[in-house]
C-alpha cells in the first residue's frame, strides 16, 4: 500500500506540472482572441441613438435637462422635437425661474403678446413670418442655435423646430430674451430713493439675462415723464397680490378685523394724479390703552391706528387713524392720499417687508 500511495503522489505531480506550464500558453492564446475580437469591434459602426432608450429612461434624461438644452436637443430630428417642447418639461422650469413673480396679470399680457403674435402672421409672407414671431418671443442665441444646428437650411424651412406660440416653452423663451414686457410691483424703487423706503410700486419688467436683472417702467406720475430703473435684482420683485390698477382704489375687506399688532400694506400716492404704492405698516394701540393683551379693547373701537415705525415718533408719517366703517381714500394735498388696505396673512409676506427695514429711523 505504501508503494501504491507513493506512485499516485508520483503521477499527481507530474499532472500539476504539465498543466501549470501549459497555463501561460493558454493565457496568452485568450489574451490574443479578445484583442482580435476588440480589433474587430473598433473597426465595426455601431449607431446608437437617444431613443433607443426606453422611454421612462427618456422621460428621466430630459427632465434633467436645462431649458438651453433642451433647446438644442430640439434640433436634432421631430421626434425629439415633440417630446422637448412638450409643455409637460417646460412647466417644471416656468415654475422653478419665474412663479415667484409671475401673477394673472402677467399671463394676461402673455395672451396679449400671442394675439398681437398672431395678427402680425395673417400680414407677413408665410416664408418670413415663422422668424418675425421667433425673433419677438425667443433670445437672438436660441434662434441662432436652432439655425445653424445641423448645418441645414431647409430645416428652417420646413420649419421644424418652431414651437407653438402658445406653449410655455414659447412663453419661458419670451420672458429670457427680454422682449416680453410683463406686470409686477417692485419694493424700495428708484434704487432705494428715500422717499420710497418700505413701498412697493406697479411696474412693467423686462429680464436682461446677461445680468440677471430686470428693467423696471414704472406708471407715468401726472404730466411727467415715465420713470426707469434699471439692475433690478430678483429679490425685489413680486407678482402683484390683487388686480386693482395702480391708479384705482382698492376695496378693503379687512377693516373689521384688524386689531393690534397686525401688519398691513396701505394705498398711498403724494396727489390724485399719481399712482398707488403699497406701504408697509403696523396696527397700533390708542395712547389711553394700557397695551395689555386682558384690558385692550382696540379691535373693538371704529377708529383704527395705523403706525408706520420706520418713522421717528415726532414725524408726521409716523401715525394716521382710519374709520373701520366708512374708509375710502383719506389724506390732502400735504400727506398725501391713504387708500385701500391689504391685511398681511403670512410670515413669508411680512419677512419680504421686513428685509427693507431701513438701517436708521426716518423722519
Amino acid at each position: 500500500m505504501h508503494c501504491l500511495f507513493i506512485s499516485l503522489l508520483s503521477l499527481v505531480s507530474i499532472f500539476t506540472t504539465q498543466v501549470l506550464d501549459l497555463f501561460p500558453k493558454m493565457l496568452n492564446k485568450l489574451k490574443c482572441t479578445v484583442k482580435v475580437e476588440e480589433k474587430a469591434l473598433a473597426n465595426m459602426e455601431i449607431e446608437v441613438s437617444i431613443l433607443d432608450l426606453p422611454e421612462l429612461a427618456l422621460e428621466i434624461v430630459l427632465e434633467k435637462l436645462p431649458p438651453d438644452s433642451l433647446t438644442n436637443l430640439a434640433c436634432v430630428c421631430t421626434s425629439l422635437r415633440e417630446r422637448c417642447t412638450s409643455n409637460y418639461l417646460w412647466e417644471r422650469h416656468m415654475k422653478e425661474k419665474w412663479s415667484s413673480i409671475l401673477g394673472e396679470s402677467a399671463t394676461k399680457e402673455w395672451e396679449l403678446h400671442i394675439k398681437h403674435l398672431m395678427d402680425t402672421k395673417e400680414k407677413n409672407s408665410k416664408e418670413k413670418n415663422w422668424m418675425v414671431s421667433l425673433a419677438c418671443a425667443w433670445p437672438i442665441s436660441w434662434i441662432r442655435s436652432l439655425i445653424e444646428c445641423g448645418g441645414d437650411n431647409k430645416l428652417v424651412n420646413r420649419n421644424l423646430h418652431q414651437p407653438e406660440m402658445s406653449s410655455i416653452m414659447s412663453f419661458y423663451g419670451a420672458l429670457e430674451s427680454g422682449k416680453l414686457w410683463f406686470p409686477a410691483q417692485v419694493f424700495n424703487r428708484e434704487n432705494g430713493h428715500v422717499g420710497f423706503v418700505l413701498s412697493c410700486y406697479d411696474a412693467h419688467l423686462s429680464y436682461d439675462r446677461h445680468t440677471n436683472t430686470f428693467f423696471a417702467r414704472y406708471p407715468p406720475h401726472g404730466t411727467k415723464p415715465v420713470k426707469t430703473e434699471d439692475g433690478v435684482k430678483w429679490d425685489r420683485v413680486r407678482a402683484p397680490l390683487v388686480s386693482t390698477p395702480s391708479h384705482d382704489l382698492h376695496i378693503s375687506d379687512c377693516l373689521k378685523d384688524l386689531r393690534p399688532g397686525d401688519h398691513f400694506e396701505i394705498q398711498w400716492r403724494k396727489n390724485k394724479e399719481f399712482p398707488y404704492g403699497w406701504w408697509y405698516g403696523v396696527v397700533g394701540h390708542f395712547e389711553t390703552c394700557n397695551q395689555t393683551e386682558h384690558f385692550c379693547r382696540c379691535h373693538e373701537d371704529d377708529i383704527v391706528v395705523l403706525e408706520f415705525k420706520q418713522y421717528s415718533r415726532g414725524s408726521r408719517w409716523r401715525q394716521m387713524v382710519i374709520r373701520r366703517k366708512d374708509h375710502r381714500e383719506k389724506g390732502n394735498a400735504t400727506d398725501g392720499f391713504y387708500g385701500g388696505i391689504r391685511k398681511l396673512k403670512t410670515d413669508d409676506e411680512i419677512k419680504m417687508w421686513r428685509r427693507f427695514w431701513p438701517v436708521e429711523v426716518l423722519e
